[in-house]
């Protein structure tokens, strides 16, 4: 099969469109032309020929009535390419992927990490100089080197590739924590205070979980030498707190934290109220229920 994508100057759609490919693909022949019959002929043809039809391989999107996602943002190439052929490209990206994750991953992707690329293609998004669509612009050979188009072509492809998959690792990892802190939160006796056994992302599987209840968070630090007691936001991303942690905790630190919060082993609370911590799992459920116990 040959697949062809047009000549000359390239940005971060095509690029990216053609590294989904490359991974949804085994092998087929590639092709950067704007020649007439090298299209007409190929298999699939995308952000060149002036057509779209999915069912025939063609994903161009410069047409006056080009392809838009359901909010009415128009696709780029590698939107249209990412809708098709995402899931496919998902297990090369990802070795190791699950079929229980894979969706939920492919709308991660496509929701954040394509959507910028779409956005900033069609303009609907201004790109700075640091954006991802400029960095990858930048491969483009400059007026005095002797470079050729397609070579930088596939150098800019290897750099997104390794992006690209970058962010669906992260993507997969943050849905594999989602279905942990999910498991957790059904086995804790009680619905306001969760106990994980490791440090990982938490606040997607509570805003999109539906864990209404929740009030804190009990996980150690990465070598297991403390427990954190961490106050759930009102929102995603935000340092406000469901229920905010004791004033007279606040700013303290080890004996003197110790004393006033009534346990053994205490190591901090934040000024701020949103996170306190303990030496011991157990100290970390019970500042969690202390807080629970003075603030209702």
């Amino acid at each position: 099969m040959r697949i062809v994508t047009h000549s000359g100057t390239f940005h971060a759609d095509d690029v990216f469109a053609y590294s989904v490919l490359r991974d949804a693909f085994e092998a087929f022949e590639f092709a950067r032309t704007r020649d007439t019959a090298l299209i007409e002929s190929a298999g699939i043809v995308f952000d060149v020929g002036g057509i779209y039809e999915p069912a025939q391989g063609r994903y161009d999107h410069h047409m006056r009535d080009l392809p838009r996602r359901e909010d009415g943002t128009p696709y780029s190439s590698v939107g249209l390419i990412w809708r098709d052929f995402g899931r496919k490209a998902l297990p090369r990206l990802v070795p190791g992927i699950g079929e229980d994750v894979l969706e939920s991953v492919w709308q991660d992707i496509d929701a954040t990490f394509i959507f910028a690329i779409d956005q900033a293609d069609n303009g609907v998004a201004t790109a700075s100089q640091s954006h991802l669509a400029m960095l990858v612009e930048a491969f483009n050979p400059t007026w005095d080197s002797g470079q050729s188009y397609d070579d930088a072509f596939l150098e800019a492809a290897g750099f997104a590739r390794g992006i690209l998959a970058r962010a669906c690792r992260q993507a997969h990892a943050e849905a594999k924590a989602l279905s942990l802190v999910m498991a957790a939160a059904r086995r804790a006796r009680d619905t306001r205070v969760i106990v994980l056994d490791r440090k990982l992302p938490w606040e997607k599987a509570v805003f999109e979980g539906g864990l209404n209840d929740l009030l804190f968070v009990i996980y150690p630090n990465e070598d297991l030498t403390a427990w954190y007691c961490r106050t759930i936001p009102p929102e995603p991303h935000s340092f406000g707190q469901r229920l905010a942690l004791p004033e007279a905790w606040r700013g303290l630190q080890e004996t003197d934290f110790s004393q006033a919060a009534g346990i053994e082993d205490g190591v901090f609370c934040h000024p701020g109220g949103f996170i306190c911590g303990a030496r011991s799992q157990e100290s970390a459920v019970q500042l969690a229920e202390k807080a629970i116990a003075a603030g209702h």
